[in-house]
């Protein structure tokens, strides 16, 4: 698929940017321009934002880059009609080819008043999009896809699925069920730490707020963790298998266990302790060196 050429094998996954510019935007600076400047400059094919990004925040980026993918991972369908993100796409894409790709997702219903049922919801949000006056192409958009029905929903009417907090045996049963055409980006976290007890206290210091939320904890019982497992910020054993810890070459062995797994772009989120609004620059940098050298 076009897209998948499109976006490289290696990408960045970042709530900085939505968390800087949400709000009235007044947190965003120049910093982060420059931040997004250096992603392309390294090489990474693809910059994920994270955080509840709307269409809007992916035109400031892409307009401090000149390769860089932006997409948006992802953009909760609650918070925005189909017509209106069909339009912003479409002045996007005349102002940058080629370079937005939207992820859309149905979010968690702890934090999304407006959620119930969620695949049908989606299902509409895609035929909104698909009869807007300016229609978003499915293969300029991706799912957050983690069950069956949304894997099945991400194959037959976007290009793909980008799932979040997921395994690399998640990844290959996602790739099952969407063939071999699709595209699968998964998101994998990292804790670059070669003190293995240190690097587990970061990745449980921000697993734990995903695992109050019942879609995350829910495909991860699907997956084979059982109750123990998704308490307390995570078990080891489930530690381990959502993150990558330790130095670059466990990164890279991760990363490939992801590849092998049949995925097609890996979204590499470097977390540190506050990864949701910082720029780990440092650490952006030791992943381009180990992955895109």
């Amino acid at each position: 698929m076009a897209q998948r050429d499109g976006i490289g094998r290696i990408g960045v996954w970042s709530g900085a940017w939505s968390s800087a510019l949400g709000g009235d935007g007044s947190a965003y600076t120049g910093a982060y321009d420059e931040a997004a400047a250096e992603l392309d400059e390294l090489g990474f094919g693809t910059l994920w934002l994270g955080a509840n990004p709307s269409v809007g925040y992916a035109a400031r980026v892409l307009a401090a880059t000149r390769r860089l993918t932006v997409a948006t991972g992802i953009l909760s369908i609650w918070e925005h009609t189909a017509a209106d993100v069909a339009a912003q796409r479409a002045e996007v894409e005349r102002a940058h080819p080629g370079r937005f790709l939207l992820g859309l997702g149905v979010s968690h219903s702890a934090i999304a008043p407006r959620y119930a049922r969620p695949y049908s919801a989606m299902r509409d949000f895609l035929t909104g999009l698909d009869g807007a006056a300016e229609p978003v192409p499915a293969e300029r958009r991706v799912l957050a896809a983690l069950g069956p029905r949304m894997l099945e929903l991400a194959r037959d009417r976007a290009a793909g699925a980008h799932p979040y907090l997921v395994t690399a045996e998640h990844t290959a049963h996602a790739r099952e069920a969407l063939g071999p055409g699709p595209l699968l980006a998964p998101e994998l976290k990292v804790v670059l730490e070669t003190d293995l007890d240190r690097a587990r206290a970061t990745a449980r210091a921000y697993l734990g707020r995903y695992l109050a939320l019942p879609n995350y904890t829910g495909n991860l019982l699907r997956s084979g963790f059982t109750e123990d497992d998704v308490r307390e910020g995570g078990s080891d054993r489930l530690v381990d298998a959502v993150f990558a810890l330790g130095d670059e070459k466990a990164v890279v062995r991760k990363t490939e266990e992801f590849f092998a797994a049949g995925a097609d772009h890996v979204a590499l989120q470097a977390v540190t302790e506050d990864p949701l609004a910082g720029l780990p620059r440092a650490e952006w940098r030791r992943l381009a060196g180990a992955l895109l050298g």
